[in-house]
């Protein structure tokens, strides 16, 4: 799924006027956030599973 200029465009636009310009730099700053976690989260689970013994994984 390629999101092109205009698509962008039309959802940033679709989301200023539900939030208002106020509240899209927070949004922007959770979403950023939370991505971050996610990212952190399952770095650490794929380092957990390289450093775990074949035998002793869960199946």
């Amino acid at each position: 799924m390629n999101l092109g200029f205009p698509e962008l465009s039309i959802i940033l636009l679709v989301a200023l006027l539900l939030f208002g310009p106020r509240k899209l730099p927070e949004l922007a700053r959770g979403l950023g956030e939370a991505i971050r976690e996610f990212k952190k989260g399952a770095s650490a689970i794929r380092e957990d599973l390289e450093e775990t013994p074949e035998k002793q994984r869960p199946t």
